[in-house]
């Protein structure tokens, strides 16, 4: 086997320039695969925890008519002792109950409509919340309010200015209110960007007349997303929950959820470019390197040497043709990646838009700005593969060298 390996890298290295041709083909190939598995887990990671965090946790809990109505009146009834309940879960990581009341909100004369939501402030304000990262002078007090971004933008509000709501109560009364903006806020959510207007749980409580109630609980599990069918199974025994709606987040979001899977599809079609384009090198080198050495070939023949071990150094010739080429590609590749994930990649600045813009898509907004990075198993298929296709792609100029007749190759 040695030797076999020796006359092989020797054969490889007889014409050097088809050689090379024939690695950086098939190494651009591997770093375009690794580029867009990069792409592809950035993008897929932001969107996960855009979903599962601030938008809707890993499974939510809402009155089973809720989501179809939104009816002020549908609420979660006794919902601070059902949510210290779940808390209690040692499954459950966060739980936050919130309050979405449709409103007017007028600034002067002019009004326009709003969405008041009524989050625990203090409790948003940890990793997976919807104020995630909100600086302590941002805090709003029981009179203030934060707003939407797009909402601050078109409506004209700034920090100071004075908000009356407008809305109805949970129990059909009249619900108004006067808050003070302390801040504008961008989030996952476009909901919010567009409509919301932030209050305290307890203001919202008292200005919708809702007492101890609330809408929503969004739950964050301990685990992965993926895992969330199990915290279901568990939230659907807590005390107070087994008569409410509890959904997972991909059933909450079934069009996002397909979209992210797709994801996976996309690589696997890019990586069967890939093997392709190594198959078309590697086949392509080893023909033209068998039909010229037919004569050297025939000569090994009739000297003794077996169809066998010639079998095996043009299947050696690939391998090593096929595996350097993965090899050079994934270190191209790898750093390209590790690069973007530095830098950031905004695909919104491709092509004519020269500014970067966030991207809404089913209700869920995030930064463009996806930062690429590679797991292990995203170098392994390309080894195991290319190095799979090599074989299969050396096959023809393999079984033409065995059945070479040598006094006919050394004529030729």
């Amino acid at each position: 086997m040695p030797s076999t390996l020796r006359i092989a890298f020797r054969n490889l290295g007889r014409n050097g320039r088809r050689t090379a041709l024939a690695l950086v083909a098939i190494a651009i190939a591997q770093t375009a695969v690794l580029a867009i598995d990069g792409l592809m887990n950035g993008w897929v990671e932001a969107s996960l925890e855009a979903m599962t965090g601030p938008m809707m946790g890993h499974a939510q809990l809402h009155h089973p008519d809720w989501r179809e109505e939104r009816g002020p009146d549908l609420v979660i009834e006794d919902a601070d002792a059902t949510l210290a309940r779940i808390r209690a879960l040692p499954d459950v990581e966060s739980a936050y109950a919130r309050i979405y009341a449709p409103a007017l909100a007028a600034r002067e004369v002019d009004g326009r409509a709003v969405v008041v939501v009524g989050v625990d402030i203090a409790a948003e304000r940890g990793p997976g919340g919807l104020l995630a990262g909100l600086p302590e002078g941002a805090i709003p007090d029981a009179r203030g309010a934060l707003v939407g971004s797009r909402l601050a933008r078109e409506a004209g509000l700034s920090v100071g200015d004075e908000l009356a709501l407008l809305g109805q109560g949970a129990d059909g009364s009249f619900a108004n209110d006067l808050v003070r903006v302390s801040g504008v806020l961008q989030t996952p959510i476009d909901l919010v960007n567009r409509m919301g207007v932030i209050v305290h749980l307890e203001t919202a409580r008292d200005v919708f007349v809702m007492p101890g109630q609330a809408h929503e609980i969004n739950v964050r599990g301990a685990g992965a997303p993926d895992e969330a069918p199990a915290l279901v199974a568990a939230l659907r025994g807590v005390e107070g929950a087994d008569a409410l709606e509890i959904l997972t987040w991909r059933e909450l979001a079934p069009q996002l959820s397909q979209f992210i899977d797709i994801a996976g599809v996309y690589g696997l079609v890019v990586m069967m470019i890939v093997f392709i384009a190594a198959a078309a090198g590697v086949a392509n080198t080893m023909l033209m390197a068998t039909f010229e050495r037919r004569r050297e070939l025939g000569m090994l023949l009739s000297l003794g040497t077996s169809p066998g071990r010639l079998v095996r150094i043009v299947l050696a010739e690939a391998v090593i043709l096929g595996l350097f080429g993965v090899a050079l590609g994934t270190l191209l590749g790898a750093g390209l990646v590790l690069y973007q994930g530095a830098v950031g990649v905004d695909p919104t600045t491709w092509g004519n838009q020269e500014e970067s813009m966030d991207v809404a898509m089913y209700g869920l907004n995030w930064a463009a700005t996806i930062h690429p990075y590679l797991r292990p198993a995203d170098v392994l298929p390309g080894f195991v593969g290319v190095s799979v296709v090599s074989v299969v792609a050396a096959l023809w100029p393999a079984l033409i060298t065995a059945r070479l007749e040598p006094m006919e190759a050394m004529r030729g």
